[in-house]
């Protein structure tokens, strides 16, 4: 089998890669970066392109017969993906499997969220095999706030005291690569959860408990947090994620119990557990430092 993954240089898409190459996939990267493609594992054959250029599009689905899709935040996220459906119906690809955000049909005012509706209706009429992905707020972005948390035992993602259902990216890179490789799937749409709820104060007290040290919650005062933010990310960007953190403190994004047997399911295992990953980051960031 021959899958094109398009984003198979990010968090999900590079453990994507990782997942269908075990599974002796033939894996093709679309990246517009020369250095990223460098950092490609061995088997994964890199193609340098741009989804927004007409050459791309007709070129890079030759060939393939299946698409993982995940779509870096962007203004033009909605474009790029519209882009990539055209370019793979042109080409006749069998079967497309598109990651999108848990429950983003519940908010689509967010532009983190709403920017996947018209993909996700163009995929449907598409006439191609299709699964969707739906993921919560991933573990591993707690790799960004290593910093924060080592140097000054503050964890300033501001999710909120509601809870939200944050999930381990290697178990969506598991549900993509089982989605492309196996019968089953065709239509389907999958929560892609942790096994529970998680606050901000929780976070904080699961990193203390790692780390061994005190790390407390920076809060939910999402005027300071934004402003921080646009140290590090365009205004638009920072501004598109505070909207997000306002409807997680407001709302939450908890998954229920037919999300996580559905995923356990799918996956032959339970969710993988915050704990777990925590006391793993912390043992790599102790080695590291």
């Amino acid at each position: 089998m021959k899958v094109l993954v398009i984003g198979g240089t990010g968090m999900v898409g590079s453990q994507t890669v990782k997942e269908l190459l075990a599974r002796h996939v033939d894996v093709r990267v679309l990246t517009r970066s020369e250095e990223k493609a460098q950092s490609l594992p061995a088997g994964a054959e890199a193609v340098i392109g741009d989804i927004l250029d007409p050459h791309t599009v007709r070129s890079i689905f030759k060939g393939m017969d299946g698409v993982f899709m995940v779509n870096p935040v962007s203004t033009t996220e909605t474009s790029e993906g519209l882009f990539a459906v055209n370019g793979a119906r042109m080409a006749g690809i069998k079967r497309f499997v598109y990651m999108t955000v848990h429950e983003y049909d519940k908010a689509v005012h967010l532009p983190h969220f709403g920017s996947k509706l018209a993909i996700e209706a163009a995929i449907r009429d598409s006439g191609m095999e299709y699964t969707f992905l739906r993921p919560n707020n991933f573990y591993q972005n707690d790799n960004w706030f290593k910093d924060a948390i080592l140097q000054y035992g503050v964890y300033p993602q501001p999710i909120g005291d509601v809870g939200i259902s944050r999930v381990d990216v290697r178990d969506i890179a598991e549900a993509a690569a089982i989605a492309l490789t196996t019968e089953g799937h065709n239509g389907e749409i999958y929560n892609l959860v942790g096994p529970e709820p998680m606050t901000g104060q929780r976070t904080a007290e699961i990193w203390s408990e790692a780390l061994g040290t005190t790390v407390t919650y920076g809060g939910n005062d999402l005027d300071a947090w934004e402003q921080q933010a646009t140290q590090f990310f365009p205004a638009w960007m920072a501004f598109d994620f505070r909207l997000m953190f306002e409807y997680f403190n407001k709302e939450g994004l908890k998954a229920t119990a037919q999300d996580i047997e559905r995923q356990t399911k799918l996956l032959g295992h339970a969710p993988r557990s915050f704990e777990a990953y925590a006391q793993e980051s912390a043992k790599a960031w102790k080695v590291v430092a």
